[in-house]
């Protein structure tokens, strides 16, 4: 089994930064490719980004595409999310979750263990 704790959410205004992270316990956290997802009040959650177990592939959604960038380090077992020109759309909790599909997938169902989340909310 894989603990994940996401930190590094808060308030930014429009414009800002933020870097979350994913740190995980557990299993060997390599075998794992890891996403972000995100859930805005009142709509289902959606995929965000991807890295594969080695960090060689990356997936991003087209919202996303330029502003955002996926990162790993295995060695502390750790997953960054750096989120660049941020907007009031990109408010919501943001979830890491860990997938054996080792390349790595948007697709929410593959997913088997799931961080409780960290929200961030962009004031414009």
């Amino acid at each position: 089994q894989v603990q994940l704790v996401e930190s590094g959410g808060g308030l930014v205004q429009a414009g800002g930064s933020l870097r979350l992270s994913c740190a995980a316990s557990g299993r060997i956290f390599s075998s794992y490719a890891i996403g972000w997802f995100r859930q805005a009040a009142g709509k289902e959650r959606e995929f965000v980004s991807a890295i594969s177990w080695n960090g060689g592939g990356t997936l991003y959604a087209d919202s996303v595409k330029g502003r955002f960038t996926i990162s790993r380090d295995n060695l502390k077992n750790t997953v960054y999310l750096q989120m660049n020109s941020l907007n009031s759309e990109d408010t919501a909790v943001y979830y890491c979750a860990a997938t054996t599909v080792l390349a790595g997938t948007l697709y929410t169902g593959a997913y088997d263990y799931w961080g409780q989340g960290t929200q961030v909310t962009v004031s414009s």
